[in-house]
């Protein structure tokens, strides 16, 4: 198994146990309240509580707002308890630029696909959504490609 620890350099059981609390966590949201819990609408929901623009105010916006709120603070809380508990996991060579175009690109196809890879790839097909579906395949497919040009352009 060679390949895995080339991949997984630090193993792979914190993306297991990482993999079964989110779906453990948004079955569960579903599950008790019917909502989907993908993060890409987040940014436009919390908009909302500021911005007067009828875009941002609109009622699903509005209406989802609290939750949405909540549901990225656990996100947060979750994220400081791995990091209190694992030591230093963020480290990587990546530029502040590369990560900052990286997230606005990402962001960006998240706003336009209509959800995001939790959304689409946890939600959307566990509710054998075809348009899900397609959506992780053109998620994965990017991300491969462009880990490719980044790895051939000499980047990390």
């Amino acid at each position: 198994m060679p390949a895995i620890d080339v991949l997984f350099p630090l193993g792979i059981a914190q993306y297991l146990i990482g993999g079964l609390i989110i779906g453990f966590a948004v079955s569960f949201l579903f599950a008790t309240t019917g909502l989907i819990g993908g993060m890409s609408t987040f940014f436009t929901s919390t908009w909302s509580f500021v911005s007067k623009w009828s875009y941002f105010n609109r009622e699903t916006f509005v209406s989802s707002r609290n939750w949405r709120l909540v549901y990225a603070v656990g996100l947060i809380i979750g994220a400081a308890i791995w990091m209190l508990t694992a030591g230093n996991p963020f480290q990587t060579s990546v530029s502040w630029w590369q990560l900052l175009l990286g997230g606005f690109i990402a962001g960006f196809g998240a706003r336009l696909s209509n959800g995001c890879t939790s959304g689409h790839g946890i939600c959307g097909i566990a509710s054998l959504q075809v348009p899900s579906l397609l959506a992780v395949l053109i998620f994965l497919s990017s991300a491969m490609v462009s880990a490719n040009i980044v790895k051939l352009l000499g980047g990390v």
